[in-house]
């Protein structure tokens, strides 16, 4: 043990006397009945304090996104899974104090942690296309390359034409477009990959694109009904 170490056990050493000494006062002017109870009474207070606390964290926690998202104009699309990250870490964290306060051992925690943590980690880079589209719809929703109803063209190069539309959809897995190209008759909606977004270059238009070039007709091919020229008379031919 270091000299460091001495120290700050020796500095603690009387505040945890004093507290086990109130608790042997407290628990002497106690009934006799009370006592064998105060091993489930305690961690049953505890725990209802940690869910208490918890349930508070939340709701501070779930008022602030919502505030943010109302300031900074964040979409409902990316709110709702931040409230949902925030849930499921808050009720984590407050599952294992709970198991804690159970007699569960911090050994058995830990490796239970670091288990979930490694399929997690596999999970991760099995779906790494589909997380891959989640993390660029972020970046959609905040960077605002294009909105809901501009006209955009996603290309390969700026050379060759691409998928071309009105942007009627914006969602975690996919950007959605009405096709320029396609009539009233036969409407059609192309659905791009958010991640394929940031790989290509986009083309945004101030206001509706110009109409699809129609194809150039061909030359009308000389028709073998044709009418002929008039032939001449041959000097050999009779009359």
């Amino acid at each position: 043990m270091s000299f460091l170490s001495a120290i700050s056990f020796d500095a603690a050493e009387p505040a945890t006397r004093t507290a086990l000494t109130r608790m042997q006062l407290l628990k002497n002017r106690l009934p006799e009945w009370v006592h064998d109870w105060l091993e489930i009474i305690i961690p049953g207070v505890q725990i209802l304090l940690i869910v208490l606390a918890a349930w508070l964290l939340q709701r501070v926690l779930r008022r602030l996104v919502r505030r943010a998202s109302l300031h900074y104009q964040v979409p409902d699309e990316l709110v709702v899974p931040m409230n949902g990250l925030i849930r499921w870490t808050i009720v984590a964290g407050a599952g294992l104090l709970v198991l804690e306060r159970m007699g569960v051992s911090a050994t058995v925690l830990w490796t239970a942690f670091t288990g979930f943590a490694t399929v997690g980690a596999v999970a991760f880079f099995a779906a790494w296309s589909v997380l891959s589209n989640l993390f660029c719809a972020l970046l959609i929703f905040t960077v605002r390359p294009f909105r809901v109803g501009d006209y955009i063209e996603v290309l390969d190069t700026a050379e060759k034409p691409g998928a071309k539309g009105r942007v009627v959809d914006i969602n975690l897995l996919y950007t959605t477009l009405e096709d320029h190209g396609a009539t009233e008759d036969h409407a059609a909606w192309l659905q791009i990959p958010n991640a394929l977004v940031f790989q290509r270059v986009v083309r945004r238009f101030r206001g509706v694109p110009p109409p699809p070039a129609q194809p150039m007709a061909a030359a009308p091919a000389e028709s073998a009904a044709a009418v002929p020229a008039p032939a001449t008379p041959s000097p050999f031919s009779t009359p």
